[in-house]
C-alpha cells in the first residue's frame, strides 16, 4: 500500500479521537446507559453499590494477555511481547517465569504469546499446560505469520514448563485482530478463538473477509486451516477434530462457531455455557453464549439484526474501480457494495446477549468516537461471597477503563461499572474466595480519563491489580 494512502487511512479513524472532548456523566445505577447528542455510551459510568481496596500486585510486565488462577494459589500470566510464562504470588507479588518460549513470533499489536488454559487436573495427577502464540512459518528470510496451540508439562519441583508438544499448528493469524483466547471446557475439550485477521478494515480494508467462510472437506484432508478465521475452534487435547463437533456446509471441522470479529474473551459457566465477548468496528461490541454449529453474523451483521448504524461496507469488492484505488474511510463511496442487516438472511444466526453499545443511525462517530469499549478478558462469577453477584458475567473494557458486570438474570437491564480507572483492563481472574478480583492491564493503547477525554496515558501499564470487597457502599 502506497504511504500516503496508509496515513490517509489512519487519519480517517485516528483524527476523531485526537478531538473529543467528552464529559463524564453521573447516572444512578441501574439506569438506561444510552447515548445523548454529545454523549459516547463509552465514556458512561456510575457508582457501584459495593466498596473494594485496590492493590497493585506486581508491575513491569511486558503487556500481559491472560491471566488465570492456578490450583497453587499463584496467578499465571501470559506475556505477549516478553514470551513468558508468569507465575505471580498474589500475596507480595513474587514472581517465577514457569517458561520463556523463543519460538513466539511478535512484531505488531496482536501477536506473540496469548492464550493460556490449565488443565483441571493441574497438581492433581495431570499437569499439562496449553497456551496459544504466533509463529514465523516461513524458514528463509520471508515472514509467514501463523498460529499454534502447545502442550507443556508442568515440574512441580523445578516450577518449571517443560516437554514442548504442538497440539495444533498452521493456524491462521492475520496483521491485526488475532483473538486467540484459549479455554479448557468442562467436557475435556479445549476452545480457542480465532480473529478475522483485520480484514475489509483500515490497512487491510482490500483484504476480503473470512468471517463467513466455512472450510471445505477437501481442505480439512490437506490441513489447510485458512478458513479459520473469525471462527470459535473446539478440538480434542491431541489437536484432533472432535466426533461430536458441527457439520457445516456438510464438512465437520475444529469449527464449533463462526462469524466473530475479534473475541478475545472467553470463559465456561456454572450452567457449562460457553461465553464470548469481541471487539465491535464502531459499535457493537458483544456478549455472546456460544452455540454449536451457529452463526454471529458477522461481518454481514454487527450486534443485533437492527438497521442500527451498521451497514457492511465490502470493500475488497468494489467495482468497476478496484479497491487498490480508493482511499478508506467512514464515507464509503459508491463503488463499494453496501449490505443493510435487515436484507441478510441467516437461517443459523445467533443474536447476542449484550452489545456495547447499540446507537441509533444518527450517532455522530466523527464527533463522538466509537461507541465500543473495547471488550476483552471474560469470566463467570459463580460465588455468594459478594451479594447480588453470583451468575454475572464480569468483563474488561480497554477504552472504557472499567469492568462490567452482567447479570445472567437481569440481560435487558444496563451493565454496571467497577473500577473506573485510567487503565485498559485486558483480563481478569476470580479468586477462590469470591472477594478478590484480579486484572492484568495493557502496555499501551487509548482509554478514557475520570472527565471522559480520549488518553493514551495510563494510570498501570503492564500490571496485576487486586480488587477486595469490602463491604456494601
Amino acid at each position: 500500500m502506497p504511504l500516503r494512502k496508509l496515513l490517509d487511512v489512519i487519519r480517517s479513524v485516528w483524527i476523531p479521537f485526537t478531538v473529543l472532548a467528552l464529559t463524564w456523566v453521573a447516572v444512578p445505577v441501574g439506569a438506561q446507559i444510552a447515548p445523548g447528542p454529545d454523549v459516547n455510551p463509552r465514556t458512561v459510568w456510575s457508582e457501584p453499590p459495593e466498596q473494594f481496596t485496590t492493590r497493585v500486585v506486581a508491575s513491569g510486565f511486558e503487556d500481559p494477555f491472560e491471566v488465570a488462577w492456578g490450583p497453587d494459589g499463584w496467578l499465571w500470566i501470559t506475556e505477549r511481547v516478553g514470551k513468558r510464562v508468569v507465575r505471580v504470588n498474589p500475596a507480595d507479588g513474587t514472581r517465577k517465569v514457569a517458561v520463556t518460549i523463543d519460538e513466539v513470533y511478535q512484531k505488531l499489536a496482536q501477536d506473540g504469546l496469548l492464550g493460556l488454559a490449565l488443565d483441571p487436573r493441574l497438581l492433581h495427577g495431570r499437569n499439562y499446560v496449553y497456551v496459544m502464540y504466533t509463529y514465523d512459518a516461513d524458514p528463509g528470510p520471508g515472514e509467514v505469520r501463523r498460529a499454534k496451540i502447545r502442550r507443556y508439562t508442568y515440574d512441580p519441583m523445578t516450577e518449571q514448563l517443560k516437554d514442548p508438544r504442538d497440539v495444533l499448528t498452521d493456524l491462521p493469524h492475520g496483521p491485526d485482530h488475532g483473538a486467540s483466547r484459549l479455554v479448557y471446557g468442562p467436557d475435556g475439550k479445549l476452545y480457542a478463538s480465532r480473529g478475522d485477521h483485520g480484514s475489509n478494515f483500515l490497512a487491510y480494508y482490500c483484504v476480503p473477509n473470512r468471517a463467513q467462510d466455512l472450510p471445505t472437506a477437501a481442505d480439512v484432508q490437506a490441513r489447510n486451516w485458512d478458513a479459520y478465521q473469525g471462527k470459535i475452534l473446539r478440538l480434542n487435547l491431541d489437536g484432533s477434530i472432535p466426533s461430536d463437533n458441527p457439520v457445516l456446509a456438510g464438512v465437520r471441522s475444529h469449527v464449533f462457531a463462526y462469524g466473530n470479529r475479534n473475541p478475545q474473551g472467553m470463559a465456561f459457566g456454572p450452567d457449562r455455557v460457553l461465553y464470548e465477548s469481541e471487539h465491535g468496528q464502531d459499535t457493537d461490541d458483544e456478549v455472546n453464549r456460544i452455540v454449536a454449529g451457529r452463526n454471529y453474523g458477522w461481518p454481514l451483521i454487527a450486534g443485533y439484526k437492527d438497521d442500527q448504524y451498521y451497514t457492511y461496507a465490502n470493500w475488497s469488492a468494489s467495482s468497476p474501480t478496484p479497491c487498490a484505488e480508493l482511499t478508506y474511510g467512514r464515507d464509503v463511496p459508491s463503488t463499494v457494495p453496501q449490505t443493510k442487516e435487515s436484507s441478510v438472511n441467516l437461517p443459523d444466526f445467533e443474536p447476542p446477549l449484550k452489545t456495547f453499545f447499540t446507537v441509533p443511525t444518527g450517532y455522530d462517530v466523527r464527533k463522538l468516537g466509537n461507541a465500543t469499549g473495547a471488550l476483552t478478558g471474560l469470566d463467570v462469577y459463580a460465588s455468594t461471597a459478594i451479594p447480588g453477584w453470583k451468575t454475572s458475567i464480569l468483563v474488561c473494557a480497554m477504552e472504557s477503563g472499567v469492568i462490567y458486570r452482567i447479570p445472567l438474570k437481569a440481560l435487558s437491564a444496563p451493565p454496571i461499572t467497577y473500577f473506573k480507572a485510567q487503565d485498559r483492563y485486558r483480563d481478569l481472574a476470580i479468586a477462590p474466595d469470591g472477594k478478590r478480583i484480579y486484572a492484568i492491564t495493557a502496555v499501551v493503547g487509548r482509554t478514557v480519563t475520570a472527565s471522559g477525554e480520549p488518553t493514551a496515558t495510563l494510570a498501570h501499564p503492564g500490571a496485576l491489580l487486586e480488587f477486595t470487597y469490602t463491604g456494601p457502599r
